[in-house]
């Protein structure tokens, strides 16, 4: 490999001569061969937005030339387009403040800015890098990022389940099923009202989600190094926030007070807790899914789920609820982030959180895992959901738990005595409840309709 010598603040470095990044980037690289986890490329993106809106704001404030400005913007462009991804080389495990990230994006839209421009007309540090700071750059890009990745990402994923299961519930309409409490059975339910209760769920979690954005709308850039604005012009924070705005199309704007905005991670934090919100609700749709499929013959049975592939090496024609699992274990992944970002937000030590990489890291893998398991549970199981309504009546009518609605005329009691009898001597509520004494048979037939109990 053919390499040049770039240097820094602390000397020289040896740097592959097709590389756009420069000295600080090298170093990171080579300094922290940790893991296999790299920065998240939705990050690159986010910085190159604000990089753009950052000389943007710069111009419009009297602190940078025109030509330098259109420069940064179209290595930024191509930075988005996805044309510079393998400039990115940096592990999320470096230093707690993302500046190397920083100063990767920064070195490689000045040295390819100037591969563009024919001449050496950015500096990482002293065009590029601009009245900002790694410490407000960073969390800027992860709220960038953060919003991005819930309003183009998520949120679409989950209307589109949101959609399907009210598409299901109007297709079972009318059919009645028991209801289960504690795993036993309970009184009458209707299928399309157990699956309203999976869409009323996900419907929440949407609205807790949009909500939890208002935190993430509001940017540390501005605040520099400690939160005071040292080297930015005043005004800088509330022009970039009106230019990332322009640039995204979604509404940010600058966090009034930037000692916050450095220090703490809360938005982050309560966002993610949506985020834990969703795979909980998720966990029990697919644990629901899975319980009412379990069978196909010794189980439930009460709906059938689509055969996607072959479910045993061993067993001939076994089939499993795979989408099922692969949902519960994004659930149990999404909870796990959720403590590794709380624990991390309590680190803000005075002046600066020093674990911004690992927390945006989680966060993202949260709402990538969460989007891509909606889509995969939506098109490979729920769309091809079936009541098994043969299966649901009988469940139903063998059900005791019916008996609940004697109450009104033998009451609770004697109902309880009737249930223990039918359940003893392996007979029907109906002979049961005529064996007591408690009704005639006629009596029993007219109040007893078990499909009126929904």
């Amino acid at each position: 490999m053919e390499y040049r010598i770039e240097h820094d603040s602390m000397g020289e470095v040896k740097v592959p001569a097709d590389a756009y990044w420069g000295a600080q980037t090298q170093r990171s690289f080579e300094n922290f061969v940790i893991g296999w986890e790299k920065m998240p490329l939705d990050i690159i993106r986010a910085f190159s937005v604000l990089k753009k809106a950052a000389a943007i704001a710069n111009l419009r404030l009297g602190k940078l030339d025109q030509e330098r400005c259109d420069l940064i913007g179209q290595v930024c462009d191509e930075i988005s387009e996805g044309k510079l991804d393998d400039q990115f080389p940096l592990a999320v495990w470096q230093t707690g403040s993302g500046t190397q990230s920083n100063m990767n994006v920064n070195e490689v839209i000045a040295n390819r800015g100037n591969e563009i421009a024919g001449q050496k007309l950015l500096h990482p540090n002293d065009t590029v890098n601009m009245s900002q700071s790694s410490n407000d750059t960073f969390p800027t890009a992860m709220n960038i990022a953060a919003v991005n990745a819930l309003e183009k990402r998520l949120r679409p994923a989950l209307m589109a389940m949101i959609v399907e299961l009210r598409r299901l519930e109007r297709e079972n309409e009318g059919v009645v099923k028991s209801g289960r409490t504690h795993l036993q059975d309970a009184v009458p339910i209707a299928f399309s009202q157990e699956i309203s209760g999976w869409r009323c769920m996900l419907e929440k979690c949407d609205i807790m989600i949009a909500r939890s954005e208002r935190g993430l709308r509001e940017l540390a850039l501005g605040g520099t190094a400690v939160g005071t604005g040292l080297n930015a012009p005043e005004g800088f924070g509330e022009e970039v926030a009106k230019v990332i705005s322009e640039i995204t199309m979604e509404e940010f704007v600058s966090e009034s007070n930037k000692f916050h905005a450095l220090s703490a991670k809360d938005a982050i934090v309560y966002s993610h807790g949506a985020l834990k919100a969703l795979a909980a609700d998720m966990m029990k749709i697919a644990n629901d899914v899975r319980w009412l499929a379990s069978g196909p013959r010794c189980g439930l049975g009460e709906i059938t789920i689509p055969a996607n592939e072959p479910g045993s090496s061993i067993m001939p024609g076994k089939v499993n609820p795979t989408q099922c699992e692969a949902v519960t274990m994004v659930a149990v992944q999404v909870m796990g982030n959720d403590a590794a970002i709380g624990f991390a937000a309590s680190q803000g030590n005075f002046e600066l959180n020093v674990f911004m990489p690992v927390i945006i890291y989680n966060y993202l893998q949260s709402v990538q895992l969460l989007a891509d398991s909606l889509e995969s549970f939506r098109k490979n199981c729920i769309s091809g959901l079936t009541a098994n309504r043969e299966k649901m009546e009988h469940n139903l009518h063998n059900s005791l738990m019916l008996v609940t609605a004697l109450n009104p005329y033998i009451g609770y009691e004697n109902a309880a005595k009737t249930a223990k009898l039918a359940y003893e001597e392996n007979i029907s509520l109906r002979e049961a409840c005529v064996r007591l004494g408690f009704l005639s048979k006629e009596k029993f037939d007219e109040v007893f309709h078990p499909e009126n109990m929904v």
